[in-house]
């Protein structure tokens, strides 16, 4: 009876074995396969090959690689938290790679870019009206790698976007506070305005925050206040036209 159960069991392997083409394949095999599915576009699928390969030969370059280039393929497929997790991974895995700084961008490229859509490729959306969490997120990831890799080839290209999104999360501040302006809620108005100056002192909605802190100071009727606000938005933006309440 036991040998007849140890036969079936062969039997049953070796079927499994059949079905499965990459039984026999080497780590080469693995990568090359998973490189062409990235080649086409097939980022789920490459996934699942990375995911094969490390889990076959979980040492050495091309597993190190295949987890990198797990990364983007998740970015690609549109997937930005499990991009994130995939580089946290990386970066917790292998603090001293040489490309440790790619994972780095990726993490902040990844939530950069999220919520974005085809749409928004023929009608663009205006950024600062998203929630800003994702733009902070990602402001703080571009932050970690330019501290981190000050020398990094991604480096340029994080300090563009932190560029970006800082003039993004200035501008939602002044949309708030705009709000608080219309609905005639002027002391928090005036205090978005004040908390743009603080915190994004290099954006573009500097001049816009000032205009609000003057009106709102004025309906408030402190007028030292609004004068001085005043005084800094002539001289800093002398072309900058005040709306008229």
């Amino acid at each position: 009876m036991l040998s007849i159960l140890s036969l079936l069991w062969l039997i049953s392997g070796c079927s499994t074995i059949g079905k499965d083409e990459t039984y026999n394949w080497t780590v080469e095999q693995f990568y090359e396969r998973a490189s062409n599915e990235m080649s086409s576009g097939n980022y789920e699928q490459a996934i699942q090959t990375f995911t094969q390969l490390e889990a076959r030969y979980p040492y050495g370059r091309y597993a190190q690689q295949g987890q990198l280039e797990v990364i983007y393929a998740h970015y690609k497929n549109g997937e930005p938290a499990s991009a994130v997790a995939a580089a946290d991974r990386f970066i917790r895995l292998h603090p001293r790679h040489p490309n440790v700084d790619y994972a780095y961008y990726l993490r902040g490229l990844a939530v950069f870019d999220q919520g974005s859509s085809f749409l928004e490729r023929w009608v663009p959306q205006d950024r600062a009206k998203r929630d800003p969490a994702g733009m902070r997120e990602s402001f703080a990831y571009f932050r970690e790698l330019v501290e981190q890799f000050p020398e990094s080839s991604y480096a340029p290209d994080a300090i563009a976007r932190m560029t970006i999104l800082r003039n993004n999360l200035a501008r939602h501040e002044v949309l708030a506070a705009e709000y608080y302006l219309s609905r005639g809620i002027h002391l928090a108005a005036a205090n978005r305005g004040k908390f743009v100056l603080e915190n994004y002192p290099q954006s573009t909605a500097i001049p816009d925050a000032l205009g609000i802190m003057v009106r709102a100071y004025r309906a408030m009727e402190m007028h030292d206040l609004a004068t001085d606000a005043l005084r800094v938005l002539q001289q800093n933006y002398p072309d900058y036209v005040l709306p008229q309440d």
